[in-house]
């Protein structure tokens, strides 16, 4: 019988070859990927990986090996007779000539930058639909790459149908970008299994799993979320929950001063003037016609005013998502961004009031996440479409048997099932229902809008009683 494929192939085997940056052969790729991959399938995706440049290759013949090509970047090196003694490769996004102004600026030692404030201006200035931050050749390559089939279906059936990867990717990927040194693989087995990384601090896990959360919100209620206050509190309420000093600070702007690290920067302080620019963001998001724009405004002005006392980028990070997602465009998961680049991109703003090096990163970022995406839906199945017509009513089933404190039993379930679904449609709908109370954790209590409290009250009638 041949060897079923993991959807996520390419993913693991770029994964493993990143454990080993000196090279890594096809002997020992394959005894890490056996239970995924045949030695012939192996071959035929690493040659088409280095076709595509995304390896490079070492040696020849039976002491060829395999190594991730830098996204692009400098080499430099320091030769000793014909002895490379010591090689150094950064790692960055290709830039335009603007963004490499701004990279040297943000370079300098803090001591030769000159310290700054919030420029109120910069936002003050932006006329919705008249400003542009990205020009109209670059917003029809943006509509081109990130088109989806599902244009005319409801908001978020594109996000729905490759939520699994989303989650994991997006919640890995923007906390990378924060310093969190969770592997992707690590964060699969935290979302997927519960299963927290050895070794690893608290708040890294904490970090991963307010990602996920944050990311369903915007999911599941694609319909609802907006560049409106209840939306973002809402998401800094996920995103922050368990990592402030102050939880009553979660959800909430600030009413105290703060300092960002690494900037001559320095926020504005003042609670109300805070209050009427966040406003006023929002506000303009909102105006704005071309979801392209939206998302990169987003990205721009949130970090930039530092309206909640941390986790603004993180913020901004997803709520850059709610036009693309609501468009049914391709998400920005933020996938293999380098986080010096990003941080650079951010000190442009802070600093020099200058968004070329951010949108450099944008660009290279989205294009990156598009090509991922589209590959994966692909691969993929069709949604089940009955699941996807009763999805609001499989979330209130498993939520009812689990707050009601119901056994997970086939009569259980159809009763609470025939008031919220036609009776032809009924049988299909238990079974799926039941499939999901079977597969219910703790890693995705919350799509179902249940309280991780509740799950764990509930969680010893999961399994079936014996006899």
């Amino acid at each position: 019988m041949p060897k079923k494929l993991s959807e996520d192939l390419v993913a693991r085997i770029v994964e493993e070859i990143a454990r080993h940056p000196e090279g890594v052969g096809i002997d020992d790729l394959h005894a890490a990927l056996a239970d995924v991959v045949s030695r012939r399938t192996l071959q035929r995706r690493l040659a088409s990986l280095v076709e595509q440049q995304r390896l490079h290759t070492l040696g020849e013949g039976r002491a060829l090996k395999y190594r991730l090509a830098p996204i692009t970047g400098t080499m430099a090196a320091q030769e000793e007779g014909s002895d490379v003694v010591a090689v150094r490769i950064e790692v960055y996004v290709p830039t335009t000539t603007e963004g490499e102004e701004i990279r040297d600026y943000v370079r300098q030692p803090i001591q030769h930058r000159t310290p700054v404030g919030y420029e109120r201006g910069l936002l003050e200035a932006y006329r919705p639909n008249k400003t542009r931050y990205l020009a109209p050749e670059l917003l029809t390559h943006l509509h081109q790459i990130g088109r989806s089939p599902d244009g005319e279906r409801p908001a978020g059936t594109y996000a729905r149908d490759i939520l699994g990867r989303l989650l994991i990717d997006l919640s890995w990927a923007s906390s990378r970008l924060e310093g969190n040194t969770y592997s992707r693989l690590d964060t699969q087995n935290l979302l997927e299994r519960g299963q927290v990384a050895e070794g690893k601090d608290r708040r890294e896990a904490q970090m991963i799993i307010n990602h996920k959360a944050a990311i369903e919100l915007l999911v599941e209620q694609a319909e609802d979320i907006g560049f409106n206050t209840f939306t973002f509190y809402n998401l800094h309420a996920l995103l922050s929950e368990n990592l402030l000093a102050d939880p009553s600070e979660s959800g909430r702007l600030r009413s105290r001063i703060v300092e960002v690290s690494g900037t001559v920067f320095h926020p504005l302080a003042i609670p109300q003037q805070i209050e009427t620019y966040f406003r006023m963001i929002l506000a303009k998001a909102d105006a704005i016609d071309d979801p392209f724009e939206q998302t990169f405004f987003i990205m721009v002005h949130i970090p930039y005013l530092q309206p909640f006392v941390d986790v603004n980028k993180r913020v901004s990070r997803l709520g850059a998502n709610i036009p693309l997602i609501r468009h049914n465009l391709c998400p920005l998961s933020f996938i293999d961004v380098p986080e010096r680049a990003y941080v650079e991109g951010t000190l442009g703003v802070y600093e020099m009031q200058r968004v070329e090096l951010l949108r450099d990163v944008f660009l290279w970022a989205y294009e990156r996440s598009c090509r991922r995406y589209m590959v994966i839906r692909d691969t993929t199945a069709e949604p089940d479409p009955v699941r996807l017509r009763h999805r609001e009513a499989l979330i209130a089933i498993v939520a009812e048997i689990v707050r009601g404190q119901q056994q997970p039993g086939e009569a259980a379930v159809r009763r609470v099932a025939a008031s919220l679904v036609p009776a032809e449609d009924l049988d299909a709908v238990v079974i799926l229902a039941m499939d999901d109370l079977r597969n219910l954790h703790e890693g995705n209590v919350t799509r179902y809008r249940l309280r991780l409290s509740e799950y764990r009250a509930w969680q010893p009638m999961q399994q079936p009683k014996e006899g």
